[in-house]
This record gives C-alpha cells, structure tokens and sequence, in this order.
C-alpha cells in the first residue's frame, strides 16, 4: 500500500523559482562548501498508486553554478571541473524506483562531462496542496545523493600542508524541490 495521496499521480513539472538544485563538498578538510545552480528544468511522472512506476528527468545548465564566489565559480565551469563550454548541460535520467518505508529511491544517470554514472536519490516526499492563488496542485520533494566526483573525471585537487585534500571525493547533490501538476 503506497503512502503517497492520490494527488499526487500525474507529471509534474519542476517550479524553478520556488525549488534550488544544489550541492554540497568538504572544503580544506575542515568546512563544507556549498553551491547551487541558477538554471535548470525537470519533471517527473509518479504513480501514487504504484510508486515504482515513476520516473524523473532533470537539466542543469552547468555554466549557471553559483557558489557566492565569482572565481570558484569559473574553476567550477573550467575543464578541470565540468568544462561548462563543451559540456553544457549536466543530466539525470531515472532508470528505475523502489519504495523504502515513506521514501522513493530512484536510480538514474547522471551524466556530467559526456560521462554517465548510475547515481541513487533518496527522495523525501513533503506534501502536495491546491495553490491558493488558482495556480493548481503543488507538491513538495527532497532528494539527497552522495556521489564521488571521479566518477565523472572530476578529479582535479591540490594537497593540503596539515595533511589531506583541498576538495573531498564525495560530494552530497540536494534536489529541494517544489513542482506543478501539469
């Protein structure tokens, strides 16, 4: 028996305004280092009903990378990084899902730099509600992954004098997400 309501079978598209793709790396091996990307659209296909039916794709736009630093922002977008000019758009693509107690675990590709990688979301659903401005249904999701960057050839660092990495192998993806029903 699915926990999901009713509402919530349908396509639904990804509200850019109210929603923030972003993610999250250990910096210096002592703080964490967060960004966001400004530009990016998806939708997803949910089967309230049977949940392992759904799908969702999104589209980041890898050039919109905002890490409140103008200069950690271009490094992201050089080819040591995402080379944002040759590869402008990172992708997902759902491939499967599975209900683990109130949470969907999707499985996709996520491809970054030409390379695609089977990636796991673990997504929280947040609740579904009529607008009240008349704009319709609106639902609410959380998804978090742990990837590790070299995976997708992202391999550039530098040493730390103490000991370790300037940059960690893993990087924690947050999809906060607001969608309309279509």
């Amino acid at each position: 028996m699915s926990t999901f309501p009713a509402e919530l079978t349908g396509t639904w598209n990804i509200d850019t305004v109210h929603s923030t793709v972003g993610f999250a790396v250990k910096h210096a091996m002592v703080s964490t280092t967060r960004g966001r990307f400004e530009s990016f659209t998806g939708s997803a296909t949910i089967d309230a009903e049977n949940p392992e039916n759904s799908t969702a794709t999104v589209e980041i736009d890898a050039a919109s990378v905002n890490t409140n630093n103008e200069r950690r922002d271009g490094h992201l977008k050089s080819p040591d990084f995402w080379d944002a000019e040759t590869n402008p758009k990172i992708t997902f693509q759902s491939t499967s899902a599975t209900l683990k107690g109130d949470d969907l675990v999707m499985v996709g590709d996520l491809t970054i730099k030409g390379i695609s990688k089977p990636v796991e979301i673990v997504w929280t659903f947040n609740g579904v509600a009529k607008d009240p401005f008349g704009g319709g249904w609106k639902a609410g999701f959380e998804g978090v992954a742990t990837v590790d960057r070299a995976d997708w050839d992202l391999t550039w660092n530098a040493a730390v004098e103490t000991g370790g990495f300037l940059i960690s192998d893993k990087v924690k993806l947050v999809l906060e997400i607001e969608a309309d029903k279509a």
